[in-house]
């Protein structure tokens, strides 16, 4: 419910978009995702992983790849939260 408030502001605020883009986190965000992007498929071209994996395979490594991720930002965010109670 909250989401979709939030998505249907985000449709209908061409402002809010444009200044949430210029934000610090939002910027550090994309570059996060740029790196992240790069750095994998440059991963994948010098293991040569794309001519040993079958697309299964493949599959599964994304999966592990992204649950990690998934973990430590969730354990980024618990750090941050603890500064900030201090």
């Amino acid at each position: 419910m909250v989401f979709q408030f939030i998505i249907r502001l985000l449709i209908n605020n061409e402002h809010l978009v444009q200044r949430l883009s210029e934000s610090y986190p939002m910027r550090k965000a994309a570059q996060v995702v740029v790196r992240a992007m790069f750095t994998g498929k440059n991963f994948i071209q010098e293991n040569r992983l794309h001519e040993k994996l079958t697309p299964e395979q493949f599959r599964s490594l994304m999966k592990d790849i992204s649950l990690t991720l998934q973990k430590q930002v969730k354990q980024a965010h618990e750090n941050i939260q603890k500064k900030m109670k201090q």
